[in-house]
């Protein structure tokens, strides 16, 4: 029989030195890798929340405009917001603006801001300067006055400053302009406007809408009657004042373009209320004619030093394009249509006149 087989001993190992070490290393690298990772994570969700967690709160609004003036520091957009406590962390916000250094470069303006923005949001919007354009739209001015209040509502400039400025010859001057017809520039439209526009700079944009409106088309139109664009627009004031009647307006034109080639005073009652400035005035009367102004058409000679009121465009076009007949008169009708009676001679004027007399008289309307 063979021999037994010897049973070999088994051999355990002993681990390396190097070994035990180097997984000890990595077990250790990977627990700090861990922590880190965990730290960073922490830290990370900490300036997450900093940076885009909702930091308005309008109440119920959804939307809302914040001013900030021209000139206006860190300190003054702090003030604005924090006023109405639009704000909820304010560490936040001014941490995040000094990084995005927005609280050195400050830029004015009208902002819509929308509820539950984040801090990231607000600030790019207050750095980009993308501010909300105001409409602005202006009609039935008579003044200086009126349109400056009418302007300052919705703007930044100063109405002392926007009005000492329309009185400034020497500015105006600039523009071949002057304190009495600088009101032709202000055509009555609707424009867009930066809230934060100084008072000079909305003037420059009014000039600059005012020669869009007089392109080459109309300016021609103005040189063949014999008129000045300035002058169209005078005249087109009164007209307006006249009558609000559009297909009449160029019959009316007719009839002061033919005055101011006679030599005949215009006799414009809308230029004798405009010199008293009494605007609830509704019949001029005889004394009242004799008031002595630069304005008042019954004692002086061809067109007033400047407009009435602001005329629309399209009373600017029909006095360009005037009618072209032998009228020299016009009453209002008798009916309170609107309308006018027309008359080549004082007699059939007299005639007009009396029976719109006599229909006011009817209605006890004295003045």
């Amino acid at each position: 029989m063979p021999k037994a087989l010897k049973k070999k001993k088994s051999v355990v190992k002993k681990p390396n030195k190097k070994q035990s070490s180097r997984k000890s290393f990595l077990i250790g690298l990977m627990a700090l890798l861990g922590i880190l990772l965990i730290g960073a994570g922490i830290i990370g969700s900490k300036y997450y929340k900093l940076i885009y967690r909702e930091n308005i709160d309008l109440g119920k609004k959804e939307t809302m405009y914040i001013y900030i003036p021209s000139n206006s520091t860190f300190e003054d957009v702090k003030r604005i917001l924090y006023k109405d406590a639009i704000i909820m962390d304010k560490g936040s916000f001014e941490w995040l603006c000094e990084k995005k250094g927005y609280n050195v470069k400050v830029k004015s303006g009208r902002y819509l801001i929308n509820n539950h923005i984040n801090n990231n949001e607000l600030i790019n919007l207050l750095r980009s300067g993308k501010q909300e354009a105001v409409k602005l739209t202006f009609n039935n001015i008579r003044t200086k006055e009126q349109l400056v209040s009418k302007v300052c509502k919705l703007i930044e400039a100063d109405s002392v400053a926007l009005l000492t400025l329309l009185n400034n010859n020497d500015f105006l001057k600039k523009y071949d302009l002057n304190s009495d017809n600088v009101m032709c520039i202000f055509i009555p439209d609707t424009y867009k406007l930066y809230w934060d526009m100084p008072a000079e700079k909305f003037f420059k944009r009014m000039f600059d809408e005012y020669k869009k409106f007089w392109n080459p088309n109309r300016t021609q139109q103005a040189e063949t009657i014999g008129m000045k664009p300035t002058e169209v627009t005078i005249l087109a004031s009164i007209i307006y004042q006249e009558t609000k009647k559009k297909d009449e307006m160029s019959r009316v034109a007719g009839v002061y373009v033919n005055r101011i080639h006679r030599g005949i005073p215009l006799q414009a009652d809308p230029t004798v209320i405009f010199a008293i400035g009494d605007f609830s005035i509704k019949r001029v009367l005889t004394e009242q004619t004799r008031y002595e102004s630069p304005y008042n058409t019954y004692i002086h000679k061809g067109l007033p030093p400047g407009p009435i009121c602001l005329p629309e465009s399209i009373v600017v076009d029909k006095v360009l394009d005037y009618e072209k007949h032998d009228y020299l008169f016009f009453c209002a009708k008798e009916d309170f249509s609107g309308y006018h009676n027309f008359a080549k001679t004082g007699a059939q004027h007299a005639q007009n006149a009396q029976k719109y007399h006599n229909a006011l008289n009817k209605l006890k309307i004295k003045k």
